[in-house]
């Protein structure tokens, strides 16, 4: 039994330091940290082509809504979502309401989802969120806030 212990435990002490010799380049590698790209610097970069800003509002209990309501883009266009009042607030799109492959096309326009075709919460005043329609066909887009879909927070892009 004690034997048994007594291995154990150095096996235990061998494992815990280390076993293995690293090379000095290896060891500076691991100390040296990578610069991280984080989500807020990767969305600060200005799309091409067309933005059109759709204001997210609300009075925190009652009201909320994006204004406009109704737009209409051509193809490549960004809708940059911006929270005003009211938040958090988001945009997600019903996906029984998306034309054929423009579903597609918004994964690949919605940076760090929450979930399929939902943008993250916007929580902070001025936050913006930009969705591209690039490469999006024509046709009716619906879409929503998901904490106020409730109180009639409804949005509906046409895609020209």
């Amino acid at each position: 039994m004690r034997f048994t212990l007594l291995t154990t435990l150095a096996a235990f002490t061998a494992v815990a330091c280390g076993g293995e010799k690293k090379s000095a380049a290896s060891q500076a590698e691991a100390a040296t940290p990578t610069p991280a790209v984080t989500p807020a610097a990767a969305a600060t970069a200005e799309p091409a082509g067309a933005v059109v800003e759709v204001k997210m509002t609300g009075n925190g209990t009652s009201q909320a809504a994006f204004d406009p309501s109704k737009l209409t883009i051509k193809a490549g266009t960004t809708v940059r979502f911006l929270n005003v009042s009211g938040g958090p607030h988001n945009v997600a799109f019903y996906g029984d309401s998306v034309p054929k492959g423009g579903a597609d096309a918004l994964k690949k326009g919605m940076p760090n989802p929450m979930g399929d075709l939902t943008g993250p919460f916007l929580t902070q005043p001025n936050e913006k969120y930009d969705v591209s329609f690039a490469g999006a066909p024509a046709g009716v887009y619906k879409g929503y806030c998901m904490p106020h879909v409730a109180l009639g927070m409804h949005i509906t892009i046409t895609v020209q």
